[in-house]
């Protein structure tokens, strides 16, 4: 599937992050080897920034089946987004 902006939320203070990495949240429907595809996240290219942490939950027929946490590792000119492989959150089901 693509990226879908509906899951994707804010977490903690963004308005003050300033040089730090901001913090998202992100549920889908989508396994982690599809969010781990660069370009992925290339519709929100222009709000994220290299360092930023993504925690995706991937859930299945209303369940949690996995988790994990993608790291931004570049951005290029052209808009091109590439999160580093999904660090496993373990969630007591499949793991990534």
């Amino acid at each position: 599937m693509a990226f879908d902006s509906a899951g994707l939320n804010a977490a903690g203070a963004q308005s003050k992050a300033g040089n730090a990495p901001q913090l998202w949240t992100y549920t889908t429907t989508d396994a982690a080897a599809t969010v781990d595809t660069s370009g992925y996240f290339n519709a929100i290219a222009s709000i994220l920034k290299v360092g930023d942490i993504i925690f995706r939950v991937t859930t299945s027929s209303g369940s949690v089946s996995t988790a994990g946490m993608h790291v931004v590792m570049s951005i290029s000119a052209a808009g091109v987004v590439d999160v580093a492989d999904a660090t496993a959150i373990n969630t007591g089901t499949n793991t990534d």
